[in-house]
């Protein structure tokens, strides 16, 4: 398994899921729109703190944005 790659589907998807844009998002999460975009994109590498930021502004539990695909809950039954 590569951590990056599921890391970055799932943060697409679930972004997606809130039919939130690169752009939109990275306001809710405080990070820049090409930063977003490079991880989405297996490009950049990210930080703790930055895993912390982005799960919190698609409100669901950080854990599960490394979680594959075929094992994890949609945003809403997170919440």
């Amino acid at each position: 398994m590569n951590l990056l790659h599921v890391f970055a589907g799932n943060l697409k998807r679930y972004r997606l899921q809130f039919g939130l844009s690169q752009e939109e998002f990275a306001d809710k999460a405080s990070l820049h729109r090409t930063y977003i975009s490079a991880v989405e994109r297996e490009k950049r590498s990210i930080a703790l703190d930055n895993i912390e930021k982005i799960a919190m502004a698609l409100e669901i539990d950080a854990y599960l944005l490394f979680v594959e695909e075929n094992r994890h809950l949609t945003a809403k039954e997170v919440r």
